[in-house]
């Protein structure tokens, strides 16, 4: 049975927030099929976490209107911390609205595309049309992907021509200040043949109440080309999240790889996709969580083979405090036809608490014969005699804590491929942990 949800806007609203934007008429109808879809659908279910009672509609649609800013200097401490002054390609933005942006022209001589997905839907909308909700994504999943068609209100579009190699970094900052607010981001990045670019993102959220964030990413990569996805998402504790970042490999030689930070202190349901259709794809997926307070996570990624000789690697370690649960799904699935593929993934939770629950769950799918496959998982506690070394040396329980978190971790983060998110997630890590 679906879940009836109340919602305080509709058709006329959602024209009206269409037209204002100038927004062409292709995506205003798949606002309106999303909104059509709203009530008939039901809510995503996550395995073992039960999510009907969460927060994902209770918010306001009008988010606080927000003043760009003309340089670094002029961002809040907040965000500046979290941008490279000498950054050369960066886009900032605050409650849906680009704040700030700065892209290095050599790029733009490139072909490069990186913008704001409302700049994309005027400028480039012909382009925008082939991937927004291509086939990694469908408005029609369930209600929370319908509701996010009919009410995204931010996000980026990052397209890579044919045989361009971007060597600087592209960053992105994502932050939402409205109180009751959401934000429902939807980032596409295109990595056309023989390309490469890495893109790397941050969302926070300083202490509102009550918000919701709901986001959706498409990544396409063609023949030959390599795409690194970074993402260190650090929202409040009252923020209820949902989200879903999907790949499609289609090229052959193709890589995708993810380096995500899950750091979020509210409820999260964040599902990552990789689809390795090219022969010879490859996708590697790492992610790292700390679950603190009372919080809910549930973690789900998968790797699903389609091409012959494809590559997945899935690598999650996670660490419980307090009262946390944390939920980790792995999915290695080969499909018929892809010989000579290799699924492997591993999940590690480590609880430090008596009350705090972690469940690794690592799952294979086999429909082919000549293939490789292996997965490891383990949740467990502290080791005792760890503590024991260090407390005799004198260091407190508390820190002696937090250096056996930043251990468990350590394999994880350090075979993250971007430096900048290192960074920010060894930061994030030391917030969660103090």
């Amino acid at each position: 049975m679906s879940i009836e949800t109340t919602l305080t806007f509709g058709k006329e609203q959602i024209q009206a927030f269409s037209d204002e934007r100038k927004e062409p008429k292709w995506f205003q109808d798949i606002r309106l099929q999303g909104l059509e879809l709203i009530d008939s659908l039901e809510l995503p279910k996550p395995d073992k976490t039960k999510i009907a009672k969460w927060n994902f509609t209770e918010f306001t649609r009008e988010l606080s209107k927000q003043e760009a800013v003309s340089s670094f200097d002029g961002l809040s401490g907040e965000l500046s911390h979290l941008v490279d002054a000498s950054s050369e390609n960066v886009i900032v933005q605050q409650d849906g609205q680009t704040i700030f942006s700065k892209v290095n022209e050599d790029i733009n001589n490139q072909g490069v595309i990186f913008t704001d997905i409302q700049t994309a839907l005027v400028e480039h909308s012909d382009l925008v049309e082939k991937f927004l909700f291509g086939e990694a994504v469908h408005i029609n999943e369930n209600k929370l992907t319908a509701l996010h068609a009919a009410l995204m209100n931010g996000g980026l579009f990052v397209y890579v021509p044919k045989n361009v190699q971007v060597e600087v970094p592209l960053q992105a900052v994502y932050s939402l200040n409205s109180e009751n607010g959401g934000l429902f981001n939807h980032v596409i990045v295109v990595a056309e043949a023989n390309s490469s670019v890495t893109y790397v993102e941050n969302y926070v959220s300083p202490d509102v109440k009550k918000a919701v964030v709901n986001v959706i990413t498409e990544v396409y990569a063609e023949d030959g080309a390599k795409v690194s996805f970074g993402a260190v998402d650090h929202l409040s504790e009252d923020v209820t999240t949902y989200v879903v970042r999907r790949a499609h490999v289609n090229g052959r030689n193709a890589r995708v790889e993810w380096a995500l930070g899950q750091m979020n202190n509210g409820n999260t349901v964040s599902e990552n996709t990789t689809h390795l259709i090219g022969e010879g794809s490859t996708g590697d997926a790492k992610t790292v969580s700390v679950g603190t307070g009372s919080q809910k996570q549930n973690f789900t990624t998968s790797i699903i083979h389609h091409g012959k000789h494809s590559d997945g690697q899935i690598l999650k370690h996670g660490v419980m405090l307090d009262n946390a649960t944390m939920i980790f799904n792995g999915i290695g699935k080969i499909e018929h036809g892809a010989t000579k593929s290799n699924a492997e993934q591993t999940e590690r939770v480590l609880m430090l608490s008596e009350k705090a629950r972690g469940d690794a769950n690592p799952i294979l799918l086999i429909d082919e014969d000549d293939v490789t496959a292996g997965h490891a998982a383990s949740v467990g506690r502290i080791d005792p005699i760890q503590m024991f070394y260090l407390m005799s040396r004198g260091i407190p329980r508390k820190e002696a804590e937090r250096l056996v978190i930043h251990g468990f971790l350590a394999p994880v983060v350090e075979e993250l491929p971007i430096a900048s998110v290192k960074e920010r997630l060894r930061e994030a890590i030391e917030r969660k942990v103090k």
